[in-house]
């Protein structure tokens, strides 16, 4: 597997994770066709200014056409110390194979690697059994269970936290 950085040809990926309805249960439903483009250039920039590494992940390095998701990490403000929130996103082709569990610890890795990253927060829905097997394998520590605001809908979910 290898992880790579978000660019502008990742477009089609981007519409088949975020305007699928059932990947995008827990996140407020699928976004709009038009939207995407415009999310592909904003997380684009943010990996541009060193805000975020949001890496595409590449199942097989001598396919690199296939990609199975996205692994992120983004620096923002959390309970009012800065921090960085990790979150994944696999197509279905690809789920259940353990592909997002080896690309968030290879992601965890650089970010370690990096220096400027040291906790970690992940906020996976209450119900996604599989994005909270992730965190409890590959040590997050629980910290409860919060509501979180995303795109302008609050949900309820397990806040989990790793120090690097």
């Amino acid at each position: 597997m290898l992880l790579r950085d978000v660019d502008a040809g990742d477009v089609d990926a981007y519409r088949r994770m975020r305007c699928d309805p059932v990947m995008m249960a827990d996140l407020g439903g699928p976004m709009p066709p038009e939207s995407v483009p415009g999310q592909l250039r904003h997380d684009i920039d943010l990996v541009a200014r060193g805000a975020g590494l949001i890496r595409m992940i590449v199942p097989d390095p001598a396919e690199p056409a296939t990609v199975a998701g996205t692994v992120t990490l983004v620096r923002h403000e959390i309970d009012g110390e800065p921090g960085g929130e990790i979150g994944w996103m696999v197509l279905p082709e690809h789920q259940g194979r353990g592909v997002a569990k080896r690309a968030v610890r290879l992601l965890l890795d650089e970010a370690r690697d990096d220096g400027r990253w040291s906790r970690v927060h992940a906020f996976p829905g209450v119900g996604n059994g599989p994005s909270n097997g992730i965190c409890r394998s590959l040590g997050f520590v629980l910290l409860g269970e919060r509501e979180t605001p995303f795109r302008g809908e609050v949900f309820r979910t397990r806040h989990w936290a790793i120090e690097l």
